[in-house]
């Protein structure tokens, strides 16, 4: 048979100082690399380095952070009250109304469902702006005023098929 340990019984003393600070330090390193990685603005290069995209700049100086990965935050950063379109375990998607003219807002719980995304988007061209686990869809003109207040960067996706120029 085998011995049992016995129970720790309470001492009725508080832990060391010593002792608590040990175990607040795995919780501490987690939230310093939590804020690391959100104001890292990250690296919005397509997988597999394709020429898919061009980004247009650097994450937005006046935006200090790159936006988070969530509609209603991002719409709000925006200056916008959004209204939720699509609800998926791939993605969640709203659309924004303003003076300026409407932009969707899409999110993704992962960065590898994002470029997935945007790749599926390559078919129809144009220009997106970007960020860590999200894209904004808006006339080109409303990017770079988005970008501002967003961060993020300016992608633009070739097309496929016939250009203008007849290539």
């Amino acid at each position: 048979m085998s011995q049992q340990q016995p129970h720790a019984r309470p001492t009725g003393r508080t832990p060391s100082r010593t002792r608590r600070l040990r175990a607040a330090a795995p919780a501490a390193a987690l939230v310093v690399l939590s804020l690391a990685t959100a104001c890292d603005g990250g690296d919005d290069e397509p997988a597999g380095g394709g020429k898919a995209a061009k980004p247009s700049g650097a994450a937005a100086p006046a935006a200090g952070v790159v936006a988070p990965a969530k509609v209603e935050v991002i719409a709000g950063l925006a200056g916008c009250k959004v209204k939720i379109r699509t609800e998926a375990d791939e993605l969640r998607e709203g659309v924004c109304h303003t003076e300026k003219g409407d932009f969707l807002i899409t999110t993704f719980p992962e960065e590898k469902l994002k470029e997935t995304w945007l790749e599926s988007a390559r078919v129809y061209g144009g220009k997106y702006l970007v960020g860590m686990r999200w894209v904004v869809s808006a006339k080109p003109g409303m990017l770079e005023p988005l970008r501002a207040k967003l961060g993020g960067t300016v992608r633009e996706l070739s097309g496929i098929g016939p250009t203008a120029n007849g290539s």
